[in-house]
């Protein structure tokens, strides 16, 4: 199994099969529009226009489950994001990507990878282990712990690496550099 194996919802409930993305090398992460991390999206846009050409897609699926950051219904966030922090790249419905109704997407990428704690220089760690604590996520090590979780896709379909929202987008350059050379 891989990533190739699972379909996925449009922002006009249309499925989606990500083998339309074989080929391609992915980054997908689950997002917010009332995160702290929100402002990501503009970095990780800049990520996207720097290696298209290079066969990148990003393919972001915004999330509710923390703090109900994203409460808005999909057009709502399609248009915040695409005005606000200029997006072009792939945006889906939205999903869950904990618990009993979790993407089985996201399950799949949980499942496959291990939680390795946030970045312990960055400014919003301590809040987001108090957070992890308070939501009762803390203790399980494959469960997604925030908004913008990216998890990064080879070529064939298989799981790379996952990136925690406090990993700096330039470790996530450094690795497309790598992996697109």
């Amino acid at each position: 199994m891989n990533i190739y194996d699972f379909k996925v919802l449009d922002m006009n409930n249309n499925e989606v099969s990500l083998s339309e993305f074989k080929g391609k090398t992915l980054l997908i992460f689950n997002s917010a529009t009332h995160c702290g991390f929100t402002p990501t999206l503009e970095e990780l846009e800049s990520l996207y226009e720097k290696y298209k050409d290079s066969g990148l897609e990003l393919l972001e699926f915004p999330c509710n489950q923390f703090k109900e950051q994203a409460p808005e219904d999909i057009a709502e966030i399609n248009k915040i994001c695409t005005l606000k922090f200029n997006t072009k790249y792939k945006r889906f419905n939205k999903v869950d990507v904990n618990g009993e109704n979790a993407s089985p997407l996201f399950k799949y990428l949980e499942e496959n990878t291990t939680f390795e704690g946030f970045d312990p220089n960055h400014n919003l760690t301590p809040i987001l282990n108090d957070l992890m604590k308070e939501m009762g996520n803390d203790k399980d090590k494959h469960s997604i712990k925030w908004n913008f979780t990216k998890f990064l896709i080879s070529k064939e379909g298989n799981i790379l690496k996952r990136y925690e929202p406090t990993t700096p987008i330039s470790k996530i350059d450094k690795d497309l550099e790598e992996l697109l050379k």
